[in-house]
């Protein structure tokens, strides 16, 4: 009979006893716990499979935090390790546990309230504190690698080393360097030994680049201790090294996407997006477990410029919801072993159950992550959504700029910048959010920021705040005036995510989606009046998009104010438990809409 994940989750007494875990980190020059076996039909070919995730983002379980329920989306994706698990098990049983490996591409400790609730609520960091879920998971999993994504350096160093310790497999990350030394912080690569029945063992290397936008994204954890430099001079450096120690296959494993892009502009020499420079630009690579981009490829093939070779990438999608499969096809000839053939595809989880091991392992975090999700934390006069807010000025990101306009003022009364007025910038990072009318608790709060983001205070003029809407308007598809309206078609031009368009606060404007990208704001007002560009402003704003994220302009030179290391979603939840009631009647006013030649779309 097959498993009920959710009778399972809610009803269950079986209690995990999780996984007694020591040690510290392995030396770069450590070697990974060994795989071995395979080949036994063909004795000059070998064969084996290297299964890989990304992006998982604490997602343990199919559940969601926020909603309080089972994940499901429009496609029906299902989410977590314990589906991926399933796949595991299947994989090994079907190839030999042998001659698989399993490795990860980064962005692991982030993302849902049960990962918050093991940094922040009950921290992995306490003395006798309790073993992260997603260490627990993954060394149930026999995983045998996982590249450091951004994220990880979310709540700090300190938290991402003792997850590290508390893992038995190594964190890899070529370049994450130490800033005083510029030697590796982290384990460069794992090297895996697969027995072959012919020929000597097959050596397989597996090479980790994390993304440089960590120097941007998490300045305040990692400046002066870490430094990121480009995947393509890292991989440049290792991947020769590795085929002289004697790699027969080498594998990056990339928390950096496959476009060739950045959303942090010129601030940095590097590129976010660099997985497919690295397949085109460094010779000596079998395949790249893609990360970060949350899309996904199954299989794609780059031509590296050097050599003509074939280089297959794939990424598997964000959270658990696939897992990729790398096929090898291994010859040997002349004394050594040579790929001479990959493929690549990704499975959907959706198709099996969740693995029972692995659920009744953690059911207990689960339920307690559960219980606090739900604290009750104060009231609200009227429901809000998320639903519109993309393309409408709505009450629940007025509620977000409102808390943080709060916070700044507050926090700055007593400076010299005192009586200045201060603007605030929130984007819609959930289509789905709702605080509902009456009981209001944490994860409502919490579903409307989905993100670890801190609030800064920066130093902004009117003309500067001009260009900082025109910028965050290039979201808006150009429509024509006599164009039919279809919301859906609205937003995300260019593959501009949501998170990317910034409603601002404390100004009223037009946003003319007739008219081209770059020319689109009018009608700019401070207080009834025409904005000044010499008038000055203190900008409330997420350290995401003030450290350059988005590539937003001015915002990351803008003087530094005021900052706070605090969650702006926990500044939230403070202040909710703090005035006990919400009334969007005090704070909720429409301060801008979209128009087309001057009339208002809706």
């Amino acid at each position: 009979m097959p498993l009920n994940r959710r009778k399972f989750l809610k009803k269950s007494a079986v209690t995990g006893a999780g996984v007694a875990i020591a040690g510290s980190a392995m030396a770069p020059s450590a070697q990974a716990a060994e795989v071995k076996g395979g080949g036994k039909k063909d004795p000059d070919r070998y064969r084996f499979t290297v299964m890989g995730t990304t992006d998982l983002h604490g997602n343990v379980f199919n559940w969601d935090y926020f909603t309080d329920k089972e994940f499901d989306d429009k496609a029906h994706n299902d989410v977590g390790l314990a589906k991926i698990s399933t796949l595991v098990n299947r994989i090994r049983k079907e190839k030999g546990r042998r001659n698989t490996l399993l490795i990860d591409a980064g962005d692991t400790i982030q993302g849902t309230q049960l990962s918050y609730y093991y940094a922040k609520v009950d921290p992995i960091t306490a003395k006798g504190g309790p073993v992260h879920p997603m260490a627990q998971a993954m060394n149930a999993m026999d995983y045998d690698a996982a590249a450091l994504g951004n994220h990880e350096f979310n709540y700090g160093i300190p938290v991402l080393r003792k997850f590290q310790k508390q893992c038995r497999f190594p964190l890899l990350g070529a370049n994450a360097l130490d800033a005083k030394t510029l030697l590796p912080a982290f384990p460069p690569y794992s090297m895996h030994r697969m027995r072959a029945s012919h020929g000597r063992d097959v050596k397989v290397a597996v090479l980790g680049l994390t993304n440089p936008g960590i120097a941007i994204w998490d300045k305040a954890n990692v400046q002066g201790k870490m430094t990121f430099p480009g995947l393509e001079e890292q991989a440049a450096k290792w991947v020769p090294k590795l085929r002289s120690m004697g790699a027969d296959v080498v594998i990056v494993s990339a928390h950096s996407g496959s476009s060739g892009t950045s959303s942090y502009g010129d601030q940095l020499p590097y590129i976010e997006n660099a997985a497919g420079l690295v397949a085109e630009q460094v010779p000596g690579i079998d395949a790249i477990l893609v990360g970060h981009a949350h899309t996904e490829i199954p299989e794609y093939f780059v031509t590296n410029k050097e050599t003509g070779k074939k280089v297959v990438l794939s990424e598997p999608l964000k959270w658990g919801q696939r897992l990729t499969l790398f096929d090898f096809e291994l010859v040997w000839g002349k004394g050594r072993w040579e790929v001479e053939r990959v493929g690549a595809q990704v499975l959907n989880s959706n198709a099996v159950e969740e693995d029972p091991k692995i659920v009744s392992m953690l059911v207990d975090e689960h339920k307690k992550v559960v219980a606090y999700v739900n604290q009750i934390i104060g009231t609200n006069a009227a429901e809000m959504t998320s639903v519109e807010a993309p393309y409408k000025d709505v009450a629940i990101i007025d509620l977000i700029n409102h808390i943080q306009a709060d916070t700044v003022k507050q926090a700055l009364s007593s400076s010299e910048y005192g009586s200045l007025p201060v603007l605030s910038q929130a984007a819609a990072f959930s289509r789905s959010a709702v605080i509902p009318a009456g009981n209001v608790s944490i994860r409502d709060v919490a579903g409307l920021y989905v993100f670890e983001n801190t609030l800064e205070a920066r130093l902004m003029t009117g003309a500067q705040m001009k260009a900082y809407l025109e910028f965050s308007a290039n979201y808006f598809v150009q429509t024509a005036a006599d164009a039919v309206i279809d919301p859906a078609k609205l937003t995300n031009a260019n593959g501009t995510p949501d998170y990317n368009y910034d409603a601002v606060s404390g100004l009223s404007y037009e946003i003319d989606i007739a008219k081209p990208a770059g020319s689109r704001i009018s009608n700019v007002l401070f207080e009834g009046v025409a904005l000044a560009d010499d008038r000055k402003f203190v900008f409330a704003v997420n350290n995401y998009r003030a450290n350059g994220g988005g590539n937003f302009p001015h915002v990351a030179a803008a003087q530094l104010l005021w900052s706070n290391s605090d969650e702006i979603r926990n500044t939230m939840i403070a202040w909710v438990k703090a005035k006990g009631s919400i009334d969007p009647a005090a704070f909720a006013s429409v301060d801008w809409k979209l128009t087309r030649n001057g009339t208002p779309v809706f």
